[in-house]
């Protein structure tokens, strides 16, 4: 069984599965740089994969790169302002490639479409499928987004080509995974993620979070990020100049201006102050020869500055996609001095490196609009300084002052995931490795009992058949709860599937260690249902399946006992919405009772050799005897604070010590051993040397394993016993 299990454990590994098309960078076109080509050739080896990189860094080429090696057709899906320079593109390195509207129109090789089109393609005819700028996946709507998950599912060869996402963009990477079929936004956030106000990483996840990122998708701002030179890739001088215009605005009702609050007040503002922003834009403009990008938000706003500025040419979201397209070719082949558009039009991925003057007329509070704007002109391969003039009305400070908040943000982000991936890449272009999960194994004793630091499936499969006489303990409750990094951490897991599929080992290792006719008493509770990672707000039946998983290793379903608990408490601690006062003012259709605690007790099938004779008295077994127990004080813990690091999330808490002292009292006599194969901070433990009994533990988690030694040791101290 152990060559099986740590099969097992390899399996639970994350990172994609090789789709085998071997092509050395070096036997890649020459046209491109050597980095590019070193990622080209881990594309090709991924079949499914993301490069997030910067503009400027030949993202199309790279695409196409990976298109021309794909056995079969394959369809390129790009923003509308971007089919045309990708066909262009694809004459640099002598690959043939067609702009194509329907699949009436594709003929064998690279086609070229855009996202409004997709929905005229048939997927199954074709062997790979690449999005360029996918990023817009996380701005489409919804339907498009799933539209496109669902139409190339079943594609062999993906790529998605964008730039960097920030490490807590959730649903940029989850979006991206999801496409290429690597994981489930619920798998991604089950197995890296926590919620408190808002989803974020899991301390102990980072790790493996980022290493799972550098499987499938490279990050890079340049190329020395993956250990290339950068040489050439020097971005060109950016100068910012903001203009606040005076104007005499007063929105209606008021003496003076306020102040800008919520969206509907921008709005009014921005279509108010028009004139006056677009006298400075137009003042700017003709003040300075050379070509002009002129960014606009409000068709307003387009059309009064294409009536002042001669020459210019607009670009409207109702305009034709032929004529949208023609008109900003002739603006990158200089044909036209000023283009006058919407950042949603051209601003993404776009290469205007022909223009290095533009101007804002207004924004918006998006900083990734504004930025992707930018970067239309200022990308590596620039050759002049550019300098980009933000013209907004003095009543929009706060807006300016906003967008280079979250710029500053956006940076700071940006280079923290490149530095935590960083390694992870290079080791990844050079051999995708695989995270060492082999641990150090340590055993502490005392006089009565033993800890053993471990995987506890290991150590269970060590100990001899039928030598513990009970067990008692409270197991991860599926992923709920995060304890370490390690994959052998049965909490750790991408769906409950895996969970239990981890789990089975440890019931069915705890079946041979227990002495037949003995009992295993198992702490549980039912597991909340979360909508995002599993698409409804409910309860899970943890218990229900705790009890089929036993009975599937062979055990006796024997009985269970449900503890009391306080509702206000779990309120109070979980916000759950069944429980809240609010909720029975709303909707009390939303309302359910608290959790309860479950001891479910199971019995090893055969004859009880020592009979077992507790020392209580008749009305406490009475008492004991109650479906429900009563009395147990939730509070009534071991201290966790001593073992807890700084990585450590919310977990659930200790067993409480009255808990654990009835299981002992009602199953075991006294010396007899009992095993915890989750001793956590040793609270089975400790009351078991406490009631004259012996112990031993499992524990996973070093700091664990430290605080239980002590507890074990302070028990063993108070508890002094002649033999």
């Amino acid at each position: 069984m152990r060559a099986e299990y740590r099969e097992f454990i390899a399996s639970k590994e994350i990172t994609t599965s090789p789709k085998a098309i071997e092509m050395p960078a070096d036997s890649l076109s020459p046209v491109l740089f050597p980095f590019q080509r070193t990622l080209v050739s881990w594309a090709l080896r991924k079949g499914r994969a993301a490069l997030f990189a910067d503009c400027g860094l030949g993202k199309t080429l790279m695409q196409l790169e990976f298109a021309r090696h794909i056995p079969g057709n394959v369809l390129i899906i790009a923003p509308l302002a971007v089919s045309q320079q990708t066909i262009r593109e694809a004459l640099k390195i002598n690959i043939e490639a067609r702009l194509c509207r329907s699949q009436d129109e594709v003929s064998p090789g690279i086609s070229v479409t855009n996202y409004e089109m997709v929905h005229h393609f048939d997927p199954g005819k074709f062997k790979g499928v690449v999005l360029d700028e996918s990023s817009i996946l996380k701005g489409i709507d919804g339907k498009t987004r799933e539209l496109l998950t669902r139409m190339f599912q079943q594609t062999e060869y993906k790529l998605c080509c964008t730039a960097t996402p920030a490490p807590n963009d959730i649903a940029e990477i989850a979006n991206h995974a999801e496409f290429l079929g690597i994981l489930t936004r619920a798998e991604l956030l089950a197995t890296f993620f926590v919620h408190d106000d808002k989803w974020r990483l899991k301390g102990h996840a980072a790790g493996a979070f980022y290493h799972w990122l550098a499987s499938w998708s490279m990050s890079l701002n340049t190329p020395s990020d993956i250990g290339f030179p950068p040489n050439g890739y020097n971005l060109p001088e950016l100068t910012i100049d903001p203009h606040f215009v005076a104007t005499s605005y007063v929105p209606e009702g008021m003496l003076f201006p306020m102040g800008l609050h919520g969206i509907q007040d921008r709005a009014r503002v921005r279509r108010n102050t028009l004139d006056e922003r677009i006298g400075k834009a137009v003042e700017l403009v003709r003040g300075s020869p050379g070509q002009w990008l002129v960014w606009c938000g409000l068709n307003d706003e387009g059309r009064k500055l294409h009536d002042e500025l001669e020459g210019s040419v607009l670009i409207e979201g109702a305009d034709s996609p032929e004529n949208k397209a023609d008109r900003l070719m002739a603006f990158v082949d200089g044909k036209t001095r000023i283009l006058i558009t919407k950042p949603r039009i051209a601003g993404f991925g776009m290469n205007f490196q022909n223009c290095n003057q533009m101007v804002f007329v207004g924004l918006s509070d998006s900083y990734e609009a504004y930025y992707h704007s930018i970067r239309r002109s200022w990308r590596f391969g620039q050759e002049h300084p550019v300098k980009a003039h933000i013209v907004l009305s003095d009543q929009e400070v706060a807006i300016y002052d906003n967008v280079l908040g979250k710029e500053k943000q956006a940076k700071h982000m940006t280079q923290e995931l490149i530095g935590h991936v960083g390694d992870f890449e290079k080791l990844e272009l050079g051999g995708d490795p695989r995270r060492n999960q082999d641990i150090t194994a340590r055993t502490e004793m005392g006089k009565h009992w033993t800890m053993a630091m471990g995987d506890c499936v290991e150590v269970l499969s060590e100990l001899k058949d039928e030598s513990m006489d009970m067990a008692v303990f409270s197991p991860p409750f599926l992923s709920l709860y995060t304890y370490t990094s390690s994959l052998r951490d049965i909490g750790n897991c991408k769906n409950d599937d895996e969970f239990w599929g981890h789990f089975e080992y440890v019931a069915s290792h705890l079946l041979r260690v227990i002495k037949a006719g003995r009992i295993c008493a198992v702490h549980v509770a039912q597991v909340p249902a979360q909508k995002v990672k599993d698409g409804y707000i409910g309860l899970k039946d943890f218990r229900g399946d705790m009890i089929r998983c036993f009975i599937d290793q062979g055990w006796i379903y024997h009985g269970e006992v449900t503890i009391d608990k306080n509702p206000q408490a779990q309120a109070v601690r979980t916000k759950a919405k069944g429980l809240l006062f609010i909720q029975l003012k709303k909707d009390s259709s939303w309302l359910r009772s608290g959790l309860a605690d479950y001891i479910i007790v199971f019995r090893k099938p055969g004859d009880n050799q020592v009979p077992i004779k507790p020392d209580i008295s008749n009305d406490t077994w009475i008492e004991w005897a109650h479906p429900v127990w009563y009395g147990i004080r939730e509070t009534d813990t071991l201290s966790v604070a001593e073992a807890r690091n700084e990585k450590d999330e919310r977990h659930i808490a200790p067993l409480q010590l009255g808990t654990i002292e009835r299981c002992i009292k009602l199953w075991s006599n006294p010396d007899e051993l009992v095993l915890s194969p989750f001793a956590g901070i040793g609270s089975e433990g400790y009351k078991a040397i406490e009631m004259g009994r012996r112990f031993f533990g499992i524990e996973l988690k070093e700091s664990y394993f430290e605080q239980a030694v002590k507890n074990l040791r302070t028990a063993e101290a108070k508890s002094p016993r002649l033999f």
